[in-house]
């Protein structure tokens, strides 16, 4: 941050369904990482230069009373939120304009975030929009800046508790990944095993899915974003389950491919194969100092030959291939990797070379429509010099091992 400014950081909204219901509350990720706290109205200022020692770092939190400590249940007090942040200086959100007024008077430069995210598309007004249009139209004479690019490249590396909660993730994860692999058989709908991964996660105190889950059989795989699971699973068919728990707000993302009877065909393997090989040969160069783009026109290189092996594009069709889509993208139309943290899309530089500490998904496929066959396989993966480290190695991938697990 630039000498004598501050940065505002807002807790997100409770959102509306209908009548007087309401989603499940989701902090914002940038509070909970600077803060720790996981509640609703509540603001974090950081004044590092403040005149005033107890105004450096600052939270303002929703008072909370006997009513609604009988409806909604115990919210942080002054000596609560101290415990959790670590955090001296607490208000009640009462008293933050005129607090507030008194610090940004001090200060000649206010730090405001935005949802810096390059597939946001955001559709409604957050608390974030609505404090940055206030803030602008009280203070208009301040210098403003964007706290985001500050604050995503500090949650890019990951610190070694937060490693060990997303492995605590990626543990459940393979807890549910074991559960359905006993469960699943032809004549089963996708729902259910959709059920199955949920029983396992809320049974090991994970929130739930920590995305939407695509649970997709057949030709359901072909559909990159396919989330209705409300098919059944045909023998003879590969199902893709692209699933992960969320454990202290922390996601993990994984995908297997697996047969609906319990054995692959040959041609199933084939494919399989490939996809893994992929896999395996992206990890070897995902290492610090490769920049994303580097990095995916690698992986695209190494899926070019497997498809050349495979027949499904001819050397014609690679000589002749346009740069800004290459042949191979007819059937691996996607990335490889992303960040991922607090956000299962998390946020980080895609044009910086990547650091030790960063944790990646890397995740090939191929997608045969015509043959209603779609294969995709992920991991989660801390960047590591001389070798990364595989969150779900113990989670069965190998086409040996999850026939194993289906047949036990």
């Amino acid at each position: 941050m630039k000498a004598n400014s501050l940065a505002v950081f807002n807790s997100n909204d409770i959102m509306p369904t209908n009548a007087d219901g309401t989603m499940p509350f989701r902090q914002n990720n940038n509070i909970f990482y600077l803060s720790g706290v996981d509640q609703e109205e509540s603001i974090l200022v950081l004044f590092p230069d403040a005149a005033n020692e107890a105004h450096k770092e600052v939270l303002f939190l929703k008072e909370t009373n006997e009513d609604i400590a009988i409806w909604e249940g115990e919210k942080l007090t002054k000596e609560a939120a101290y415990a959790t942040s670590g955090i001296k200086t607490v208000y009640w959100l009462q008293d933050f304009e005129k607090i507030f007024r008194t610090m940004a008077f001090e200060a000649g430069v206010i730090y405001l975030p935005d949802n810096e995210h390059l597939r946001a598309s955001n559709q409604v007004e957050t608390r974030e929009d609505r404090f940055r249009d206030w803030c602008k139209k009280n203070y208009p004479l301040h210098t403003y800046e964007r706290v985001s690019p500050l604050v995503n490249y500090l949650r890019s590396v990951k610190e070694p508790e937060e490693i060990e909660l997303m492995q605590n993730a990626c543990n459940i994860t393979a807890k549910a990944v074991d559960r359905a692999l006993k469960f699943i058989k032809p004549g089963v709908m996708e729902y259910e095993i959709e059920a199955e991964l949920m029983h396992e996660f809320l049974r090991n105190r994970s929130r739930g899915f920590a995305y939407t889950p695509i649970i997709a059989s057949g030709f359901n795989a072909c559909v990159l974003h396919y989330i209705e699971n409300n098919q059944e699973c045909k023998d003879g068919d590969v199902i893709l389950m692209d699933i992960g728990a969320e454990y202290a707000n922390y996601a993990s993302d994984l995908t297997r491919s697996i047969p609906v009877n319990g054995k692959f065909t040959d041609r199933q393997k084939e494919i399989y194969s490939a996809v893994l090989r992929v896999m395996k040969s992206a990890n070897k160069i995902l290492q610090p100092g490769i920049t994303l783009a580097n990095y995916h026109k690698k992986v695209g290189d190494f899926m070019t030959q497997e498809l050349l092996q495979l027949g499904l594009i001819s050397q014609s069709d690679v000589d002749k291939e346009d740069p800004s889509w290459p042949a191979y993208k007819k059937y691996f139309m996607h990335g490889t990797s992303h960040y991922i943290g607090l956000d299962v899309h998390d946020v980080g530089s895609w044009t910086k070379p990547i650091e030790e500490g960063m944790v990646f998904t890397i995740e090939p496929g191929i997608y045969i429509r015509e043959e209603s066959l779609g294969m995709r396989l992920e991991n989660d993966y801390v960047v590591k010099k001389g070798g990364n480290i595989d969150l779900m190695s113990h989670i069965p991938i190998e086409i040996e091992e999850i026939e194993a697990a289906m047949n036990s």
